[in-house]
């Protein structure tokens, strides 16, 4: 008599897929809940969690190496992770904020973007620095830092070094604005709301803008806070632009060709609807808020873990001057327009 034999049934490929995401999720997961643990240390607390996680996961990676087993989930990371925080971003914003800052405090925050944006791209160009690369100097520069450069790559497809090398000229830069900007309301004589604007309108990360604003008073924190937040909103038409004019460049002379339709980009716009027409209660709020920078920290992370520092050296310094002269028009010609209103 023979006995039946028992063969085991293949994991169903949505099991499968999953499970190979899972080591790369905890190692993002982890660097990001590091990322948080070092921002308690004395001295780092004004380095935001989405900086100290790109750090890291370029450490591990350039000392160690990137573990192969964890690359389906660190890509994931990069890609879905990342999608979904921003989509998150947007439970942030209202449209009652971008009330409050006014008709001329918007077009001021309005004008220096595009601005800053057009200018960078051009002496990028003029300086022989890649466009994808200038295209993310030039929006962590206009809009919002690290968040604004990870999701501008969305559309430009810059390699992973051209991002890390952006994400740290806005670091750089926005932390000496950090610094800088507290001793100048006196010298300028700036009210504590121009102050406020200005900071808002100008300093590279949401951070940043409350350490520099609130050293200026509460009603100066909290004005450049929300002038801040309404720069934040642009984010959606201006990566929406730029995927635009991407595809209509990869489709020249073509009449099939569409423009790809960031969907996440969509959500972050529907987040903010909600969010304008619907209470999230305050407890709830914080949860998301954590929730938003945590994810954000772990594509950062994810970054990190595959950006290679040689490749960083061959940019060489023209991205770093292209960093420090964005830095200074934005700082300059926002200054120059909320003196010009008063």
């Amino acid at each position: 008599m023979t006995m039946p034999v028992l063969t085991s049934r293949p994991a169903h490929p949505f099991l499968s897929g999953a499970a190979n995401l899972v080591p790369g999720l905890l190692l993002t997961g982890g660097i990001a809940a590091v990322a948080f643990g070092l921002r308690q240390l004395p001295g780092l607390q004004l380095f935001s969690p989405l900086i100290l996680a790109i750090v890291l996961g370029m450490a591990l990676h350039n000392l160690v190496g990137t573990p192969v087993v964890a690359k389906p989930g660190v890509t994931f990371t990069l890609r879905r992770i990342l999608r979904a925080a921003i989509v998150l971003l947007g439970l942030q914003l209202t449209a009652a904020q971008i009330v409050e800052v006014g008709v001329a405090g918007v077009a001021v925050i309005a004008l220096t973007l595009v601005a800053t944006f057009l200018f960078t791209v051009r002496l990028g160009r003029l300086l022989g620095v890649d466009a994808p690369l200038a295209q993310l100097i030039a929006a962590g520069t206009s809009i919002c830092g690290a968040s604004a450069v990870i999701a501008t790559n969305t559309v430009t497809r810059a390699p992973d070094e051209d991002v890390a090398y952006a994400v740290a000229c806005v670091t750089v830069f926005g932390s000496i604005a950090m610094f800088l900007y507290p001793l100048l309301p006196g010298l300028l004589h700036l009210t504590p709301r121009a102050y406020g604007l200005w900071a808002g309108a100008s300093i590279h990360e949401v951070a940043q803008v409350v350490a520099a604003a609130y050293q200026d008073g509460q009603a100066a924190g909290e004005f450049g806070t929300i002038a801040k937040l309404t720069r934040v909103m642009m984010l959606a038409p201006v990566v929406l632009t730029l995927g635009f004019l991407a595809s209509r460049r990869a489709g020249a002379g073509t009449e099939t060709a569409r423009p790809p339709v960031p969907w996440f980009v969509l959500g972050f716009i529907a987040m903010i609807a909600f969010n304008s027409l619907v209470t999230v209660p305050a407890e709830m709020k914080t949860v998301l808020v954590g929730l938003t920078t945590f994810l954000l920290s772990m594509a950062l992370a994810a970054m990190g873990l595959e950006t290679d520092i040689r490749r960083l050296r061959a940019k060489g310094l023209r991205p770093l001057l292209l960093g420090l002269a964005a830095f200074a028009f934005v700082g300059s010609f926002s200054l120059m327009l909320v003196m010009t209103i008063g």
